[in-house]
């Protein structure tokens, strides 16, 4: 892992984004559609403003009782996001994400262009991923592993 960047670790590598004024029941089918964690707001297309991710959903709507279909994007998304170059390690990466409390991570190059979101899940190896599929059903059962597990991978393997 020390040596692996960034970008070679990111399982989804296309840019999932909206803009500040989507709604945010938009913005979460978009990434239920995608099967993301988070979605970028970008302004003009290409400028990274903020992002809204999976627990912002239930902290900042759901928990605030707001109306997903009428909530704007920018009025609940994270504002200026912490990002990480694509040649950052992925263990510098994730000592970020553990400092701060972060599970997604965008990543851009240093002249501004927007490549994707790291987050938690692509730190794991693809071996430990790819591994976990071929524990035997009775032994996933007998060690309370989740019987869903083909969903599971489907979403890590992209």
């Amino acid at each position: 892992m020390q040596d692996r960047t960034v970008l070679k670790s990111m399982i989804h590598r296309h840019v999932l984004s909206v803009a500040p004024s989507a709604t945010v029941q938009d913005a979460a089918c978009a990434m239920t559609a995608a099967n993301c964690g988070s979605i970028l707001v970008v302004e003009s297309g290409t400028v990274l403003v903020g992002i809204l991710t999976e627990r912002d959903l239930m902290t900042r709507i759901l928990a605030k009782g707001l109306d997903a279909g009428t909530t704007p994007v920018g009025a609940v998304m994270t504002h200026g996001p912490i990002c990480v170059e694509p040649e950052t390690k992925v263990i510098n990466a994730l000592v970020i994400m553990i400092e701060r409390g972060f599970r997604h991570l965008p990543v851009v190059t240093p002249g501004g262009k927007i490549l994707g979101v790291f987050s938690v899940r692509d730190a794991l190896p693809r071996a430990t991923i790819i591994a976990f599929w071929h524990i035997p059903w009775s032994n996933q059962e007998s060690f309370g592993i989740c019987p869903w597990r083909e969903e599971l991978l489907d979403g890590m393997l992209g």
